[in-house]
Formats: structure tokens, C-alpha cells, sequence
């Protein structure tokens, strides 16, 4: 594959106006509009009827990632307030699920909102509905914060501190406060497993009708887990793609669904980018595996630049089979791993066929990722949706890629 680390950021950029970025859900998660592209043509269409656009017996992959409520807002002793957004725990737990059933207290990186104010070795509090949550610094770190969380409940799980007393982390770009209906629209009518920051937001718009049409038409919905890193949001600042820093993100996908998908490779549309980073990098897992090479299975199993310094001459089949062969011989039924994938131009698609998506903000590696697919179609998609009154980001309309 074409490495595209020379790749300058500045040519995947758009002018996005703030109000076309969607503030509010549409009242019906279906009602939002999807553009269709295939073979170089546009068609306008909305989610309800999506089920019609995709092929009898395919099969299409969910990210059942759940939303936490990760953000904190906490008081000083002077009434100055604090808000803590907790990122991703720290490397003394194995994995998310592990950290997030940690009771009494926990260590985890956040950001911090008015760091100025609290001074180092200082504990702040926060009370709500009866639970009393106390957040301590212990270690500056770059761009980020370790910090120690201890609650009054010692039977309680961070889950449930986070439940009762944080708030939905709305994307920084809706200039808004949390509201209540928030709690159930930023989040997928199938999401099961805790640990996102941010929602896979292109799952936002399927409703039960879309699923009774799929089993109408033999369509097989799958899930699979990549827990969303703030990393999503960040843009890429630096002039060439090679110079940035792609995030990792947490992958847990299971023995009976990669058997699922051996079964279904050809006829595999994923639903989010979130999904389709984690298709694509079980099948660098594949090579990797195939040609007996070091994994950091504890890390970052898949690195940023993988797929453009190994060899794709592995079949998706052989790749896949390889992966299930390795969780079997190590008497595993979950896969979990992190992955740092980059997909941009200069990528080619091993495991996914199709791709449904939001529209996503410039100078970002999700629009690279779109770019990868379609080449500059992608901005002849954009300028249409601008042209004709799509809503953007997170809240806001889609598209349905078929390349």
C-alpha cells in the first residue's frame, strides 16, 4: 500500500459552518437523511429505508460500545468548581471493563478543566444523591492527569459513581449544557459494554423498524466493541499526516462473532468508523500472525503505520482464520487488545465493503479515513451535503459509502 505519511493535512479541509453542525438529535432517530454514493453518483435518502439500499445476507457490524458518563464537576473547599473528564484508566488495569468495576477507588487519566485552581495533593468533592466522590492528583503527565478517585461506597463500582454522579460528554464542538433527553439519544438503542468517552455516533440512527426490516431481508447484524477515545475530537495540527499521532483505542471482539464473520467475508458493511477500524485491523492481527511477527497483545496490538509497511498478501479468509486460530489455541473467547489504525488515502479496504458514516469535521483523521475510500469523491459528497442542507457531526446526518 501507498504510505501516506507525506500526505498534507491541509488538502483534507472544508469550510464548515457552525450552523450546520447539528446542536439537537432530530425528534425520530430514522428521520435523519442519508446520502447513498455508489459508483460515483449521489442519491439522498433517510435511515428508515436504509435496509433497502443493502444487500439480502449481508452482514453488518455494530460497535455496541457504551457511553460512560465521564464527566465530573467537582467544588474547592472556596467554591470554586473543577470539572474532571476522565479518558482512559490507568495502565495498572488490564483492560477498561476491568478498571470500571473497580470499587471504592480507582486511577485514571483525565483531563482537567481549571487545573490552575487545584493545587497538588489537594482533594476535591463532590456530593450527589447520597454518594460522596473525592479526586486526588497524583502525577502530571503529558497533555493528561493521573488521578486517584475514591468514593464513600466501598460496594459500588465506578460504573455507578460514574452513573449517579457525572454527566453525558457531549462533543466539545455542541456549545451547549447537557440536557436530560441527552442521557438516551447520545447513545445506541444496542449499546452494551461501558467505556466510551464519546458515542460511535453513525449507530445513533437505527431503530427497531431498521432491524425488523433487516431480518425481513436476511440481513445479519453483528456487534463488536471499540471503546471511543477522546482522541476521536482531535484534529490533525501537524502539516503532514506522518507527523501526527493517532490514538489508540480499546478492541473486545468475540470467538463466535469472528466465526460469524469467516462466514460473511465479501458481504461486510460496517457502520461507523469506529467498526470499520476494528474490521480492518483484525486483518493486519491476521497477517501479523500469518508471518509469526511480534504483537503487543497488552498494548497496542495494531500500530499506526501497520498496513502501509506490511504486506497484504494474506487473503482476508486466511487472515481471519488466523485470528480465530490463535484465540482458540490460547483458550480465549474474547479478543482484547488496543489498536491505533490510521486508515487514509493510500489504504485499501481487506475486510469491509461498505461503510456507513456521519459527516465528519475537517482537518480530521475520520475524514482521512473517508478519503481513503472514495478518493476525491469525498469532497464532491461534502460540497453536496453543504449545498443541500445536511446536518453535521455528531447529531447530524449521514452517509452510506458503497466503493
Amino acid at each position: 500500500m501507498t504510505n501516506p505519511k507525506d500526505l498534507k493535512i491541509e488538502d483534507y479541509s472544508y469550510l464548515l459552518p457552525d450552523e450546520r453542525i447539528a446542536q439537537y438529535p432530530q425528534p425520530e432517530r430514522d428521520s435523519a437523511k442519508f446520502l447513498l454514493y455508489e459508483k460515483g453518483a449521489l442519491k439522498e435518502d433517510v435511515y428508515r429505508n436504509i435496509a433497502s439500499h443493502i444487500p439480502e445476507h449481508a452482514m453488518v457490524v455494530f460497535n455496541q460500545t457504551k457511553v460512560v458518563q465521564v464527566r465530573l464537576l467537582f467544588k474547592k473547599s472556596t467554591g470554586a468548581s473543577i470539572e474532571v473528564f476522565c479518558l482512559e484508566p490507568d495502565a495498572r488495569y488490564s483492560d477498561i471493563q476491568t478498571a470500571i468495576t473497580q470499587q471504592g477507588e480507582v486511577y485514571w487519566q483525565c483531563l482537567v478543566g481549571g487545573a490552575n485552581k487545584w493545587k497538588d495533593g489537594a482533594a476535591i468533592h463532590l456530593h450527589e444523591d447520597g454518594l460522596a466522590v473525592s479526586a486526588t492528583i497524583i502525577e502530571k503527565r503529558e497533555g493528561v492527569f493521573l488521578i486517584k478517585i475514591a468514593w464513600d461506597k466501598p460496594n459500588t463500582s465506578f460504573a455507578e459513581v460514574l452513573q449517579i454522579a457525572g454527566k453525558v460528554p457531549l462533543p466539545p464542538y455542541m456549545q451547549r449544557h447537557m440536557q436530560e433527553e441527552d442521557k438516551e439519544r447520545y447513545q445506541t438503542i444496542y449499546a452494551q459494554e461501558e467505556g466510551s468517552v464519546a458515542a460511535p455516533t453513525a449507530g445513533l440512527h437505527f431503530t427497531p423498524y431498521i432491524f425488523e426490516q433487516f431480518a425481513a431481508r436476511g440481513i445479519q447484524p453483528a456487534f463488536i466493541t471499540l471503546h471511543v477515545g477522546a482522541g476521536t475530537f482531535k484534529q490533525v495540527k501537524t502539516t503532514h499526516i506522518g507527523d501526527h499521532e493517532m490514538h489508540a483505542e480499546w478492541l473486545d471482539i468475540s470467538l463466535d462473532f469472528l466465526k460469524q464473520l469467516a462466514a460473511k467475508l465479501g458481504n461486510v458493511i460496517a457502520v461507523g468508523t469506529t467498526s470499520m477500524r476494528s474490521l480492518e485491523s483484525l486483518y493486519w492481527l491476521g497477517v501479523k500472525l500469518q508471518y509469526k511477527l511480534p504483537i503487543d497483545w497488552s498494548g497496542n496490538a495494531v500500530g499506526q503505520w501497520d498496513a502501509y509497511e506490511l504486506e497484504a498478501t494474506t487473503g482476508a479468509a486466511t487472515a481471519i482464520q488466523n485470528v480465530i486460530s490463535y484465540l482458540e489455541q490460547q483458550g480465549l473467547k474474547q479478543l482484547v487488545t488496543r489498536t491505533q489504525i490510521m486508515i487514509a488515502p493510500g489504504y485499501k479496504p481487506q475486510i469491509v465493503n461498505a461503510l456507513v458514516t456521519n459527516f465528519h469535521q475537517p482537518n480530521s483523521t475520520l475524514l482521512l479515513l473517508i478519503a481513503a475510500l472514495m478518493g476525491n469523491d469525498w469532497r464532491k459528497m461534502y460540497d453536496y451535503a453543504l449545498a443541500n442542507n445536511f446536518r453535521f457531526l455528531s447529531y447530524g446526518d449521514g452517509c452510506f459509502i458503497k466503493y
